[in-house]
């Protein structure tokens, strides 16, 4: 294996820039790390080898002409395929999108590329972002490189599992109730949820509007923070982006200092129904916080208790919606235009073969709950413990600077484990939800191996609204606190992937 994939981002950056190694190089040794082993992860939907070298080579021609570029120019990428890039192949993992080449790309992308940094493809990801697990696209499981037996959670997977893998050093997800932050505790990776607003949503494929976030994944807290300041800021392309500055994201990985800081261990998020493992990782970690200086207190969020109900209106309700658009008309897949049909049959025939069944159900769940006569009773109710929740937050702030909790209440389960059980799927995200719903910065980062498998736990970290800064602080702390331990990141614990294909 190429010593290139195992190095991070920030350390492919400085290769580069003391001209160790060109960006065609490294980009070249991700590619083939990718045609390695992707044949069992199936981390991707679609590999832009052409359009990566090119990319590359770009930036490698602009260093040689001594311009000044960003932190991250060169260094490659993954992103999760429900953000559009003009002419590559973009299908939320669907169906109904399958072989849709946008005509435009995403601000998110905009930004990267403006950044230099280079886009490998696309990644594997439950259909429309509906899932916990991966297993939901409709091209294929994505398999955690740490056991290919497990999932790599979801909705972006793909996302997480190309950086497991080392299949890219950084990637890009996004995260509506977790999708971002769970992957990234079950692969033993950082994820990271922007706070809702600081991020562009332009380009990005709905799924629940006031919830969606897109955000940075990696292998180390300083990798995460790189990536963050090159993707977020105020975009007037997205009517729900904030025009403030972007917090100190990578001042706050660098320094990692938590002296004094108030850390607030959620009381509803943990006991019955928590792995043995994952609790024990996790309160280790706390401990190594209080080592480090940081007062440590409990604190109760009572309505937490009520977020995954609330949320399992509130998503489905704006799923329905937004996925109205997809009707055969204007894009997409066209079932039984055969001239005898109408055009409300051919709607009908498309949907129905385009759209998976947790997309369907979801559909279904969200019409009911937004029809005449249930609105107030279903809806209105979830949108009133919304805000009942965002107060929980305000109250626990009031007294701490971050709240914590494990990232998930189990470690990654095997594949098929859940998926004719979508209540039991839907748990996976009982501690992620709450930030989503109130729209504040939260983030999981690698803190053990649970005993009884092995795998992966995270440590999840909650900010108030523009403060992503305390998460990176928290993130960097315990990084550099369990790296004396592991004698790296967590990664460095993880099974060498074989190589069958």
């Amino acid at each position: 294996m190429s010593d290139l994939i195992r190095k991070t981002a920030a350390e492919l950056a400085e290769l580069m820039t003391s001209g160790q190694a060109s960006s065609v190089e490294i980009t070249q040794a991700h590619l083939d790390r990718i045609a390695a082993v992707d044949g069992d992860v199936h981390a991707f939907l679609h590999v832009d080898t052409e359009g990566a070298l090119a990319q590359a080579a770009a930036v490698d021609t602009r260093r040689a002409a001594g311009e000044e570029l960003a932190p991250l120019a060169g260094v490659p990428l993954a992103l999760k395929d429900v953000l559009t890039q003009e002419g590559i192949p973009t299908t939320a993992g669907s169906k109904i999108l399958e072989g849709w080449k946008p005509p435009y790309d995403s601000t998110m992308v905009k930004r990267l590329k403006a950044a230099g940094i280079v886009i490998l493809g696309k990644t594997n990801m439950d259909e429309f972002a509906m899932g916990s697990s991966t297993e939901n696209s409709a091209y294929g499981t994505t398999h955690n490189p740490w056991d290919l037996g497990r999932i790599p959670g979801g909705s972006g997977g793909g996302s997480s599992a190309a950086l497991a893998a080392y299949e890219a050093p950084l990637a890009i997800g996004t995260d509506t109730g977790g999708s971002i932050r769970q992957p990234g505790a079950f692969t033993g990776t950082v994820g990271v949820k922007p706070t809702y607003g600081g991020t562009s949503r332009y380009g990005l494929i709905a799924l629940a509007s006031s919830l969606d976030t897109p955000g940075p994944c990696a292998r180390t807290t300083l990798d995460a923070a790189l990536l963050h300041e090159a993707i977020a800021g105020y975009d007037p392309m997205d009517s729900t982006s904030i025009n403030q500055p972007v917090p100190a994201v990578v001042a706050a990985a660098r320094n990692g200092d938590v002296a004094g800081l108030r850390v607030g261990v959620v009381k509803e998020l943990g006991g019955e129904g928590y792995q043995p493992g994952v609790e024990a990782r996790f309160h280790e970690a706390v401990e190594l916080l209080t080592k480090l200086g940081a007062e440590v207190v409990e604190v109760s969020c009572p309505h937490f208790q009520y977020a995954l109900p609330a949320y399992y209106l509130i998503l489905p309700s704006e799923a329905s919606s937004n996925l109205a658009k997809f009707d055969a008309m204007r894009y997409g897949l066209r079932v039984g235009d055969d001239g005898t049909n109408s055009a409300e049959k051919v709607m009908n025939l498309t949907r129905e073969a385009g759209f998976g069944d947790e997309v369907k159900r979801r559909i279904m769940l969200g019409t009911h709950a937004l029809s005449s006569g249930y609105y107030d009773a279903y809806y209105g109710q979830a949108q009133k413990v919304r805000t009942l929740i965002a107060r929980d937050f305000v109250n626990a702030y009031e007294h701490v600077d971050v709240l914590v909790s494990p990232a998930t209440p189990t470690t990654a389960f095997a594949i098929g484990d859940r998926i004719d059980d979508p209540i039991a799927m839907y748990k996976n995200d009982l501690c992620t939800i709450p930030s989503n719903l109130a729209g504040n910065a939260a983030a999981s980062f690698p803190c053990g191996l649970a005993d009884e498998d092995n795998m992966p736990v995270g440590f999840h970290v909650m900010a108030p609204v523009l403060r992503d800064d305390l998460c990176y602080t928290v993130g960097a702390a315990l990084e550099s606190a369990l790296a004396e331990q592991w004698g790296g990141v967590l990664m460095t614990k993880a099974p060498e992937l074989e190589v069958t294909r």
